[in-house]
C-alpha cells in the first residue's frame, strides 16, 4: 500500500506559517495567495492525519504535532537544497546563493573586505549574510538555516566542525588621563584591579575577555550591546577595557582620541574562524571561503 507523501510546496507553506505566525504574512513570503496557502496547510493536516496549526483571529500558532512537523520539515526543505546544491558544485563550486552567518564583533570589521574579495574569488556567488549572536547561528546552522558561520573559536559542538582562519589579539583601551594612558604597552598583571567595561551576555568576546584576564580583573556594572557603545563609554571615562584588534584596524575607535595600547607579550584574545553542520554537502565551499579570508587576515 503506498503512502502519499507531503509535498515540499506544503512542506515550505508550513515553515513560512511558522515564522511568520499569520496565513497573510506566510502567503505574502511564499508568493501565493492566502487561500492557496490555507488551502496547502489543509492538505497536509489531511496526508498526516494531525491538527498542525490553530486558527484564532489574525494569528495562527501551531499545535504541538505542528512544532514537530515544522522542526521535520525544516530539515527535509534544507536536505532538498542540499541535494540541489551539491549537484552543482560537483560540476561548479560556489556557484548560486550561500548563505553566511557573522557574528557582531566581527562583521562590521571583515565583511567590508571580505565581501568584494569573495565576490572577486568566486563571480558566480551568491552570498547572503545574517548578523546573529555565537549561539544562534550554531542554531541556524544545525537547523540548515545557513551554510556555514564566522564566528570566534572555541566553540564546542559535536554538530558542527570548524576551522581557524587567523588569530585576533586584544588591545587595552582608555581614555586620555587615565593612569595608564602614556604607557607604550600594558601587561595583563597591569589591568587586574581596572574597572573593565564588557559587552553583555551572548556575546562570546565578553567571555574571552574574562578568560585573558584570568577572571580576576573588575567588571563595571554596564554592559554594552555593541563594541562602538563599549569604546563610546570608554570615551566618556567610564570604564576601560580590551577590544579587538580586527575592531580597531576596521576603525571602530577612529576619532574618539583613545588610548589604544598593546599587551607585552601580546595577547591572543580570540581565533577568528568559519564553521559548518558537519556533514554538509557544502564542506569543501566553506574550505574556500575560509582560505580566501584567511589571506584578508594574514
Amino acid at each position: 500500500m503506498s503512502v502519499i507523501l507531503p509535498t515540499l510546496r506544503q512542506l515550505s507553506f508550513l515553515v513560512a506559517l511558522a515564522e511568520q505566525e499569520s496565513f497573510s504574512r506566510a502567503a505574502e513570503q511564499c508568493f501565493v495567495t492566502q487561500p492557496t496557502l490555507s488551502a496547502g496547510i489543509k492538505e497536509l493536516e489531511s496526508i498526516l492525519g494531525v491538527t498542525l496549526v490553530e486558527r484564532g483571529g489574525r494569528q495562527a500558532s501551531l499545535t504541538p504535532a505542528g512544532e514537530i512537523a515544522v522542526r521535520r520539515a525544516r530539515r527535509t526543505l534544507t536536505e532538498a537544497e542540499d541535494l540541489v546544491q551539491a549537484t552543482r558544485a560537483a560540476g561548479e563550486p560556489l556557484c548560486g546563493p550561500f548563505r553566511l552567518g557573522v557574528i557582531p564583533t566581527i562583521a562590521p570589521f571583515l565583511l567590508p573586505t571580505a565581501v568584494p574579495a569573495l565576490r572577486a574569488a568566486f563571480p558566480d556567488l551568491g552570498l547572503l549574510l545574517r548578523e546573529d549572536l555565537t549561539g544562534r547561528l550554531y542554531e541556524a546552522l544545525k537547523e540548515r538555516r545557513i551554510d556555514a558561520a564566522l564566528i570566534a573559536l572555541p566553540y564546542d559542538d559535536p554538530a558542527i566542525e570548524s576551522e581557524s582562519v587567523g588569530a585576533d589579539e586584544f588591545l587595552f583601551a582608555c581614555a586620555p588621563g587615565h593612569p595608564l594612558s602614556n604607557r607604550k604597552t600594558v601587561s595583563l598583571a597591569d589591568v587586574t584591579q581596572e574597572k573593565l567595561l564588557l559587552l553583555e551576555d551572548g556575546h562570546c568576546l565578553r567571555d574571552h575577555a574574562v578568560s585573558a584576564c584570568a577572571s580576576s580583573a573588575a567588571r563595571s556594572d554596564f554592559a554594552a550591546t555593541s563594541l562602538h557603545t563599549l569604546v563610546q563609554m570608554v570615551k566618556g571615562n567610564i570604564g576601560a577595557t580590551l577590544l579587538p584588534r580586527l575592531a580597531i584596524d576596521g576603525g571602530v575607535a577612529d576619532g574618539l582620541d583613545l588610548a589604544i595600547i598593546p599587551f607585552d607579550p601580546p595577547v591572543i584574545g580570540r581565533e577568528i574562524g568559519i564553521a559548518w553542520r558537519r556533514g554538509s554537502a557544502r564542506t569543501d565551499e566553506a574550505r574556500m571561503i575560509a582560505e580566501v579570508i584567511r589571506t584578508l587576515l594574514t
